[in-house]
């Protein structure tokens, strides 16, 4: 079973890269590739990592992502390229900013905002890491989804899905939490290791951040990826980087979900290195309706 996990996580990373291996058509308009997806519904952290990478790379090297804000407007579609317009807002002495869009068939899926600076100090302080068991005490969902290999979104969890989440709280693929809470910590990482960019570690971890931020809405109201009729979408996701992280170690995010009302909810989710050092910060509000009869 060592090896079969493995071969899979060799073939998610491989797809994840390929899907963040960008085609610069200009010097500020790119295209991608999506994930094959059940469905056939583009992922949306998938989006969101290459939009960052598109205004990545129409800035100097040595500034550093620090923010994005973006807005998921239509749904795009895998069996498509995705056109990635950059539009270079501002380059002043510290700062740079990007707005991005990502387009298909002449409308844009998704508009970013994305702030880069240059490197510098000043006063520190961060809240502390909560204390939960350590990656390897917490089963991976690698292993919770495994028996059902053969199932369409189980495959494309195992095959094409870069990252192994551990949920400390238990996951919510399969059912249900049945002592429903209004938070959640998973564990998080590539699956295999990385010789990337800082970039594309910045835009990974924007890609992993997607795969999990409304789960602690569905858990607070005792919901899963498998409800019978649920129907979800991500609305808009902002994130701030505040240190710098590998996509490929461990991290833990601590999310919690303060308010949901009129079809919508938000959460958010503090992102701590395994050193507990909080490394990212993002936040994202979510469309969710269920059957009348619900």
């Amino acid at each position: 079973m060592e090896h079969l996990e493995d071969t899979w996580a060799a073939q998610a990373v491989h797809a994840g890269a390929e899907a963040l291996s960008l085609r610069r058509l200009s010097g500020t308009t790119f295209e991608g590739d999506s994930l094959p997806m059940p469905g056939g519904r583009a992922f949306g952290g998938q989006v969101l990592a290459q939009s960052l990478l598109a205004a990545g790379h129409t800035v100097d090297d040595t500034r550093f992502v620090h923010s994005m804000h973006a807005y998921f407007l239509r749904a795009g579609d895998t069996a498509k390229p995705i056109t990635f317009e950059v539009e270079q807002l501002r380059d002043g002495r510290s700062f740079s900013a990007r707005r991005t869009h990502a387009i298909q068939d002449g409308k844009p899926i998704l508009s970013m905002i994305a702030s880069f600076q240059l490197e510098q100090e000043g006063p520190e302080h961060s809240v502390p890491m909560p204390e939960v068991p350590g990656p390897d005490a917490v089963a991976s969902g690698i292993d919770v989804l495994a028996p059902f290999e053969g199932q369409p979104t189980a495959d494309f969890w195992l095959h094409k899905a870069p990252f192994d989440v551990r949920h400390v709280e238990g996951s919510i693929f399969l059912g249900p939490d049945s002592r429903p809470k209004q938070y959640q910590t998973a564990w998080m990482r590539v699956r295999t290791p990385l010789d990337v960019s800082p970039l594309m570690h910045s835009a990974l971890l924007a890609f992993g951040s997607d795969q999990v931020i409304l789960e602690p809405l569905l858990r607070r109201h005792e919901l899963s990826w498998v409800t019978p009729g649920i129907a979800f979408a991500s609305l808009d996701h902002a994130m701030w980087w505040h240190r710098p992280a590998r996509a490929d170690e461990w991290l833990l995010f601590v999310q919690d979900s303060p308010t949901a009302q009129g079809g919508r909810g938000l959460t958010g989710t503090w992102i701590f290195s395994e050193d507990g050092r909080l490394v990212a910060s993002a936040s994202q509000e979510g469309m969710i309706h269920l059957p009348r009869n619900e």
